[in-house]
């Protein structure tokens, strides 16, 4: 077997379990036969004194080097065997948190290093799994794990979506198509907290929805009553629905994108909401803002959920200062007594960080803030304790 030897002082992030090895802590990758090709390859992680550390794939194009698939060193991984254990294992914890693979429900099953299967992404809707495969390894295997998934969850069909920027990185073509069973012969719908949503798998953004967000919809929708509504960056009207069924007396949702707006007026239409209780406008979330501002036109509750901002530190000051603008003018179109739900979906915006950017904007705006509450992924999206990165998704609830 293949291996990949460590530099002296490189292996304490091993022994603290952690699942990425970046290219600056390897000193060699041992070689039989010059073949560069070790997607499918499982190579031992040594240390420099020869002892063992992990099983990683190996990928001499990606930013992270290595990516740790077990610590075991008498388990056969990627066998059918280890999928089946790793998936088995992904699915029981779902089904301790009360989510289980049945009709209208909506959920992740694996969570990539948060299941201990890196790059390798699985979300079920309705009846269906749709799954993506980010690392090449994962993509190695992808027939073999869609397989094992159809038959544990009951589920008509595996649809793949690996059509993620971050493929690049791993230098790998978008991807998309059945991987097994069928396509669903029925409109796919979830119900969410009450809420029901149209998921469009083949369309839609990533899997096809932002279930990470599904604990963050409970309490928007929780604290709307009676209020006006902005919902900017609204996607399919997840949040927008949330609140209407709180009680909103109105919703506005903004994207820039026409076609995820249609398929929020027809959320809107499913949930039963009368024309008059929301608008889907089209556009610039930036320049709205500020011509809200212009028409002194104020809301109660305004939600900020911008795509990801931030896809590398070097350009970590720009999106600061774009996040910082945005809830500044939030913050003037807010009424007394209004509220400001501000998101960030960006690993690499710190959540103190991101408070701190708040905070600025509250000044600059001229207005009182309190921190109500803290938002954060939804508990299937599952975080490794050793792997912090894959705490992404980050908001606070501020009261002015």
């Amino acid at each position: 077997m293949r291996q990949i030897i460590l530099k002296k002082g490189r292996e304490k992030a091993l022994k603290l379990k952690h699942q990425w090895l970046f290219s600056g802590s390897i000193d060699r990758v041992t070689s039989d036969d010059g073949d560069s090709d070790y997607s499918s390859e499982l190579l031992q992680v040594i240390d420099y004194q020869d002892n063992f550390l992990a099983y990683a794939s190996y990928n001499p194009n990606s930013k992270i080097a290595a990516r740790i698939w077990s610590f075991d060193e008498d388990e056969n991984v990627f066998s059918h065997e280890f999928f089946d254990e790793r998936i088995e294992k992904a699915l029981n914890l779902r089904m301790a948190l009360n989510f289980e693979c049945c009709e209208n429900r909506g959920f992740r099953i694996i969570n990539s290093e948060g299941d201990f299967l890196p790059g390798v992404i699985a979300d079920f809707y309705d009846n269906m799994v749709v799954v993506q495969f980010l690392t090449k390894a994962a993509d190695s295997y992808k027939e073999l794990i869609s397989q094992i998934l159809l038959e544990k969850t009951g589920a008509v069909g595996v649809y793949e979506r690996s059509d993620a920027d971050v493929r690049s990185l791993e230098k790998l073509p978008p991807s998309a198509g059945l991987l097994a069973g069928k396509m669903p012969d029925k409109e796919l719908i979830i119900n969410e907290n009450g809420a029901k949503f149209h998921i469009d798998i083949v369309k839609g953004h990533k899997s096809g929805f932002y279930l990470d967000q599904a604990a963050s919809r409970k309490i928007i929708s929780e604290i709307s009553a009676d209020k006006t509504v902005l919902n900017c960056f609204s996607y399919t009207g997840g949040f927008g629905v949330a609140a209407l069924l709180g009680g909103a007396k109105t919703v506005t949702n903004v994207d820039s994108s026409k076609t995820v707006l249609e398929i929020a007026e027809k959320n809107m239409q499913l949930n039963g909401f009368s024309e008059d209780s929301y608008e889907n406008i089209c556009g610039d979330v930036f320049s709205l803002l500020r011509k809200f501002r212009a028409e002194k036109r104020k809301f109660d509750l305004i939600i900020l959920d911008p795509p990801k901002l931030v896809d590398s530190r070097k350009n970590l000051n720009k999106a600061a200062k774009a996040y910082k603008d945005m809830a500044l003018v939030a913050f003037q179109i807010l009424n007394e007594n209004g509220l400001l739900a501000n998101f960030s979906c960006s690993g690499l915006m710190d959540r103190d960080l991101f408070q701190k950017i708040t905070f600025d904007a509250a000044i600059d705006a001229g207005v009182n803030a309190k921190l109500v509450r803290r938002f954060e992924q939804n508990c299937d999206h599952t975080v490794a304790l050793s792997v912090p990165e894959g705490f992404y998704l980050k908001g606070h609830l501020i009261s002015i």
